[in-house]
């Protein structure tokens, strides 16, 4: 059963918000109310409501500044906002809109249009947040797959770091910045599907073996593709072992046939798989996994300019990371690089 939803009413009109507070609560909604705009994004902080009812002129901090605030982050952002205004007031609206208003209420206030608006957009925030509950669903079930191997622990944090640095190093948009740190999530959700005795065998994969391995992509493009708020991440998650030189997998694509975001990833997937402690290798030096990651785009597998501007990036300083550093005096060798490099 739901709980009873959540509004703000923030309005520095005594009588009006009073007498808005009295009409939702006779509607069953739980009701927070503030007289001003400074107050009203603290209780907004505080209490998380579903709904925010906003009158456009306030003293001090104005109601569009409050919205604006509300909608400029990614948190808040989807929360809808009535904002309540004198009739005609056409310059406050359109700046309303401009600062990211769901709707408004023209005063005085209908009963049947407050309770009509309000209905709508509350059903509108339902489905919202029913979708952003499946999304994080999925992204627990990436740290799922990285947990039943225990031997990457921390690789989906490491990775979302990664791929969103270099992602601002190669100025992209927040969309896609987005995607490379959801993608580094749920790149390997395939994986799920594959077997215990496949995903956590030590020795070496047989050709059958391997070649199930190989399907974890295609099983997460498919479990990824019920979500469109995940139209961006499908192809990262399908595409990050493919190689510029098409013996890659699953599809064999080539050269610029790969997804960007895809790319990305790869790069920064193969050097967090170098510097992360292996059961037959000790983690390898950053320098040295640069090194054999420039080697690996030399020969066809990763982007040489991406892998370059990922070199550039660490170099500098600018790289995040949460990564664990290899013991003092162990490095793995050539050999075993170059053999993980074929499963990576």
């Amino acid at each position: 059963m739901r709980a009873s939803p959540k509004v703000l009413v923030i309005d520095d009109h005594e009588p009006t918000r009073d007498g808005l507070r009295a009409l939702l609560e006779q509607a069953g909604y739980t009701v927070s109310t503030a007289s001003d705009g400074s107050d009203g994004l603290r209780l907004f902080k505080d209490e998380s409501p579903d709904l925010v009812l906003l009158d456009v002129k306030m003293p001090g901090i104005s109601g569009v500044d409050v919205c604006a605030e509300l909608k400029a982050h990614r948190d808040t952002c989807l929360t809808p906002v009535i904002m309540i205004s004198a009739v005609g007031d056409r310059d406050n609206q359109l700046a309303a809109l401009q600062a990211g208003a769901d709707d408004f209420l023209n005063k005085p206030v209908d009963l049947e249009e407050l309770h009509a608006r309000v209905r709508s957009l509350l059903r509108i925030k339902r489905l919202t947040d029913d979708l952003e509950s499946t999304e994080l669903l999925f992204l627990s079930l990436g740290r799922i797959v990285e947990a039943a191997g225990s031997l990457h622990r921390g690789h989906c944090e490491r990775l979302a770091q990664y791929a969103v640095a270099l992602g601002h190093e190669l100025n992209l948009e927040q969309s896609d910045l987005e995607a490379l740190h959801r993608g580094a999530f749920l790149h390997d959700i395939g994986k799920i599907a594959i077997p215990d005795r496949v995903l956590l065998k030590k020795s070496r994969l047989t050709r059958a073996e391997h070649a199930l391995m190989k399907q974890h992509p295609v099983i997460g493009d498919d479990l990824c593709r019920t979500l469109r708020s995940l139209e961006l991440v499908c192809p990262i998650v399908r595409h990050h072992h493919e190689r510029r030189d098409g013996r890659g997998y699953p599809d064999g694509l080539a050269g610029d046939q790969i997804p960007f975001l895809a790319q990305i990833v790869r790069v920064v997937d193969i050097f967090d798989a170098l510097t992360t402690h292996r059961p037959y290798r000790r983690a390898m030096s950053r320098v040295k996994a640069l090194q054999i990651l420039q080697q690996e785009a030399q020969t066809g597998g990763s982007s040489e300019s991406l892998v370059d501007r990922f070199v550039e990036l660490h170099n500098s300083g600018r790289l995040v990371s949460l990564h664990l550093e290899p013991l003092a005096g162990h490095e793995a060798d050539s050999t075993a690089s170059s053999r993980e490099l074929q499963q990576t």
